[in-house]
């Protein structure tokens, strides 16, 4: 059954970037058909930016205080229904607007790309009679529908809330009500689900009437999946399913090439990955479908004849129209996610001055995987950030840690009843006193200082940027969770600019000697994997042997597939790929495995 919902003709989507840096581009791009997606982490952010744009649209504006009852669900059905209130009039007065050289509406058409809308434009364009031209503007006016405001929920946070040093129930925890903030909202639209599954925020999506379809099969609320493998679909797929969930899409990102947090897979690279997708997504739409009816079935509601809509789609990485391309034809996705070099748009995300000039000039020395998050994730941080500056000053001074203003990546309970943040200054400075008691060597000691001090505060900083771009709060630090490919694109663009630069129509890579993205990604894989083995070598690895020898055997496995398909998948620079994959294989050879014991790992790594 296909989604009668009208959606717009453009095949990329805008992921989310970190807190800040998409929490209002619906509100700049969505009237041009583009979706995005906010993020619902900080509700402070959220009411503050809410604010903000009630004032700037003289909409009346009444605050939700952080006392309120159910204050965080509030905050973020009210910004929704803001944000859906202002996106459907910027919409209306689209659609009346004259088509002249630089309207709105001009714009619209002119960023498509080369669909049937697009040619009818083109068709209207060319009419020279003008009653024909008006009546083929008229035709085209409610063509021009809006992109999507999807929403995005870390399932991995889901911290517990204490009132008076009692818990609360589990559906005030914070990814719970950040559900419920979304469903009660105006918006049509989708919630997309990252960092695996969470049983309790999955089971409460079912009390929510959105997200079933009505008679016609409508879904006014989907589910998207972000996935980096497909084994996690399947599982998390079935999960949902057996209660009477569908999910829309799979959102697959490369477990490493990406921004933000990354998420390794065990050596499986994103094309095997896709692959994979393309064979098996009709069978597992049906087998999903046969579940979902019997779920549904079960608990007394109508079933649906045909299998609902499943789009597949993937992000992470992407840098020049023929890999976009690429995506989309041999591999079938549906959409593809651009977001780091969104980030050198100002019109569309939010970044302040100072950390744009940064993302300007970065190189790969600047653009870091970095152990910064709480969450114990890897996670791409920009090196010279003020959140990184402040972070090291903060060391320098001796006093590390920060004072955790917002506390939602709080999880750690190894000195305190009530979870804490490993990025808090009441959690490193416990931490430090106690690993001089826990027997390491002198270099064990030194890495795992280094790993408790490398956390900082991201859950509030990486929305640095909007406190600062918006004089919210000009002296906020902001964590900047670009991905590496920032290091190919190092001019501002308008946002017509990067649209064409996604369809081919330009070019704004200003790295000549860039790699493929699949190339790229597998180079990030074997440095993941240096440092995997550094510190089985320094005996600080949970990991067993076993898990080594399958990381290299899919990685190896991945080249392999690469080097077979480079005729039929690689029409650009088809030698350097293959060279690089070459060059990339010999490297993963020569890796191996060694475990000393502490006193051989200290001489060695002395030596070097």
């Amino acid at each position: 059954m296909v989604d009668p919902a009208t959606r717009s003709d453009h095949s990329f989507h805008i992921p989310v970037m970190g807190t800040g840096y998409t929490i209002d581009t619906a509100l700049r791009v969505a009237k041009f058909g583009i979706s995005s997606v906010v993020s619902l982490v900080d509700d402070v952010l959220i009411e503050q930016m809410r604010e903000l744009h009630c004032n700037k649209a003289k909409e009346p504006y009444e605050e939700i205080a952080g006392r309120d009852e159910d204050s965080r669900a509030r905050r973020i059905t009210a910004y929704l229904d803001l944000m859906d209130g202002l996106v459907q009039r910027q919409v209306q007065a689209l659609q009346a607007s004259p088509f002249d050289a630089d309207s709105d509406i001009t714009r619209y058409f002119e960023m498509l790309p080369d669909t049937s809308l697009k040619r009818d434009y083109l068709d209207m364009a060319a009419t020279t009679d003008p009653a024909e031209k008006a009546r083929k503007q008229d035709e085209l006016r409610p063509r021009a529908v809006p992109g999507t405001i999807d929403v995005n929920i870390m399932t991995k946070l889901d911290r517990d809330l204490y009132r008076h040093g009692e818990k609360l129930p589990p559906e005030f925890s914070d990814a719970m009500a950040a559900l419920r903030g979304y469903a009660n909202s105006t918006l049509t639209s989708a919630i997309v689900f990252s960092a695996g599954m969470n049983q309790r925020v999955y089971g409460y999506l079912a009390l929510f009437p959105d997200f079933s379809p009505d008679e016609n099969g409508f879904l006014k609320k989907k589910i998207i999946l972000k996935v980096s493998d497909w084994r996690s679909a399947k599982i998390q797929g079935k999960f949902l399913a057996k209660r009477g969930l569908w999910i829309s899409e799979y959102r697959i990102e490369s477990g490493l090439n990406c921004g933000g947090h990354a998420f390794a897979t065990n050596g499986l690279l994103m094309g095997p990955i896709l692959g994979e997708f393309k064979d098996n997504r009709a069978d597992l739409r049906e087998s999903l479908h046969t579940i979902y009816n019997n779920a549904r079935a079960a608990a007394g509601k109508p079933t649906v004849e045909s299998p609902l809509d499943m789009r597949v789609t993937a992000q992470g990485g992407i840098g020049t129209a023929e890999e976009n391309e690429l995506l989309l034809q041999y591999y079938r996705l549906d959409s593809t996610g651009w977001a780091t070099p969104f980030l050198l748009v100002p019109e569309v995300t939010t970044v302040d001055d100072i950390h744009l000039q940064k993302l300007l000039g970065a190189t790969d020395h600047d653009v870091i995987l970095s152990d910064a998050s709480p969450l114990g994730l890897p996670f791409w941080t920009l090196r010279e950030s003020s959140s990184e500056e402040s972070r090291r000053q903060r060391i320098e001074d001796g006093k590390p840690g920060s004072k955790c203003p917002k506390g939602y990546l709080v999880s750690n309970t190894e000195f305190t009843d009530i979870p804490i943040c490993y990025a808090s200054r009441a959690y490193q400075k416990r931490k430090l006193e106690h690993l001089a008691e826990e027997g390491y060597s002198a270099i064990q000691l030194a890495v795992v200082t280094e790993e408790v001090l490398a956390r900082a505060c991201i859950c509030h900083e990486v929305g640095g940027t909007a406190l600062v771009k918006n004089n919210l709060d000009p002296d906020a630090k902001a964590a900047v969770c670009c991905g590496p490919n920032i290091v190919n694109f190092s001019k501002l663009a308008s946002l017509q600019e990067m649209v064409g630069h996604i369809y081919g129509r330009l070019s704004l890579l200003t790295n000549p000697d860039r790699p493929h993205m699949f190339v790229r990604e597998l180079a990030i894989y074997l440095d993941y994997l240096r440092k995997e083995f550094e510190k089985y070598s320094l005996e600080l690895s949970t990991r067993a042997p076993k898990y080594f020898r399958e990381f290299k055997e899919n990685l190896f496995s991945g080249i392999e597939y690469y080097r077979s398909r480079a005729e039929q998948v690689i029409e650009d620079k088809r030698h350097r790929f293959l060279e690089d994959l070459r060059s990339l294989g010999e490297t993963l050879e020569r890796m191996t495995l060694v475990k000393p014991s502490s006193e051989e790992c200290c001489d060695t790594l002395a030596r070097s």
